[in-house]
């Protein structure tokens, strides 16, 4: 197994596949050019590699080529050029190849900058590969965001991604976070976003796909991923498409009765405010990367329990390294334009009003105020019991000199207080209920919402031990 070259060019990485000749291909691109190709003939000697480059733009020569489909750009749509090229280059090849060929198609279909595009920019991009003679093909499928503002920008970023893509695949295939952290080689920051990723495969069947997921976070190829309320890795662009959207964070280690009841009266609450489309509220539990900020299999296990045993109680799960509200807020309203509601415990209330919380932001907490509350934000705050002490949005402290800004936002109805919580609950607190979990079955249990104490059990969960 080869090292990581941190430093390798992207020519470098065409040519070092194009002067192999076990390597052999095709290269369909629709949407944004033949950027992938073109690096790999400029690079040069691409006649070892390229078997076929193809632009089936027309959507009705692409619907004869690989049939119908919903969407154009989808991964259905992939899917569907992958499988096809792949079989077309076996059948007509693989008799006269040599015996070390190891073939490979390379597709993207994407909606780029246009002068009549307005919607956001993005796409998918996969490959099919045999990752040794003669094997049946193994995929990895991508789902990208690109931020570039013109085409041509677009296209260079896209055409980058494809080179690394393959290369990691060839040469980095037994280490799949290696392929995850070089997809982004010499594409500056803030070019592209790579918010799914999916493994498949024979080569690949071993792979935990959330937790590659997860490492796309870890590893800056964005800001956030998702998981649906069946625990599959979903685009975040599709789940909140013109949703109205209720956000609750926490660390879910484990999910008690008070997350339940947290939620069930914020949604309640931001159904009566009005205004919302009917469409139903998308209620996410998120965790942010300070909770899971280590890389170790114990985390991996840990990550993997809450996000099970939330889906298991009916969220969505989003995992994003946002540690200010105000950036989490931003990141929601990239994909819709509905409500959005945040509930938050009056535990974690002291840092939002904690001018050292905003260090290094210009403008301050007066800036980050702004944007947390702005285009139909409002953020409900939980009571909890702190010393002894019933605290609540009425009697929460903040510093003097910001008192105002607080009654101001109260006032104004930005921030507003959780009505007809459980009280009896309130004395539940995840990170004083883990501490008992090592010590076998206990009163913890009842702090638990139905089912969750029999996950933790059956599976020992979170350090628990008969």
């Amino acid at each position: 197994m080869r090292e990581r070259n941190k430093t390798i060019s992207t020519q470098q990485k065409a040519l070092e596949i194009n002067l192999d000749e076990g390597k052999y291909g095709t290269f369909v691109e629709i949407g944004a050019g033949q950027e992938v190709a073109r690096q790999f003939f400029s690079a040069g000697a691409a006649a070892g590699t390229v078997a076929k480059t193809m632009s089936a733009y027309d959507m009705q020569i692409s619907d004869v080529i690989y049939g119908k489909t919903g969407a154009y750009v989808s991964k259905e749509r992939l899917e569907q050029m992958l499988s096809r090229e792949f079989e077309l280059l076996n059948d007509r090849l693989a008799e006269t190849r040599p015996k070390n060929t190891q073939f490979f198609s390379y597709a993207a279909t994407v909606t780029a900058k246009s002068f009549q595009q307005k919607s956001e920019c993005h796409g998918w991009v996969g490959i099919q590969v045999q990752l040794y003679p003669e094997a049946p093909p193994s995929e990895i499928v991508l789902h990208v965001r690109m931020l570039d503002e013109d085409n041509h920008s677009q296209s260079e970023a896209l055409g980058i991604l494809g080179v690394n893509l393959l290369y990691g695949a060839f040469y980095y295939k037994d280490k799949p976070k290696w392929i995850i952290e070089s997809l982004l080689d010499n594409i500056a920051s803030k070019r592209l976003e790579i918010d799914l990723i999916h493994f498949s495969g024979p080569y690949f069947s071993e792979i935990n796909n959330r937790l590659m997921n997860l490492h796309l976070v870890r590893s800056w190829c964005c800001r956030a991923v998702m998981f649906d309320t069946d625990g599959s890795s979903i685009v975040p662009g599709s789940a909140l498409r013109k949703k109205d959207v209720m956000v609750m964070r926490g660390s879910y280690k484990p999910p008690t009765k008070v997350h339940l009841d947290m939620s069930n009266c914020g949604v309640e609450q931001f159904k009566n405010i009005g205004g919302l489309t009917g469409r139903g509220v998308l209620t996410v539990a998120e965790i942010t990367m300070s909770e899971l900020a280590s890389d170790d299999e114990q985390d991996d296990a840990s990550f993997l329990a809450r996000v099970d045993l939330l889906v298991k109680l009916g969220y969505t799960v989003l995992i994003s390294d946002y540690l200010r509200f105000f950036r989490l807020r931003s990141w929601i309203r990239n994909y819709t334009d509905n409500r959005i509601g945040i509930v938050i415990s009056a535990h974690d209330f002291k840092p939002i009003f904690d001018e050292a919380f905003y260090d290094g932001l210009e403008g301050g907490i007066l800036a980050a105020m702004g944007k947390l509350f702005s285009d139909d934000t409002h953020v409900y705050v939980y009571p909890a019991k702190i010393n002894g002490e019933l605290v609540s949005l009425d009697n929460v402290k903040v510093p003097e000199k910001v008192r105002h800004l607080l009654n101001h936002l109260v006032v104004n109805k930005s921030l507003i207080a959780i009505e007809n919580y459980k009280e009896e609950n309130l004395h539940i607190l995840a990170r004083e209920l883990v501490k008992k979990l090592p010590h076998g079955r206990g009163d913890w249990e009842q702090c638990l919402p139905e089912g969750v104490a029999e996950e933790i059990i059956d599976k020992r969960l979170f350090g628990y031990r008969d």
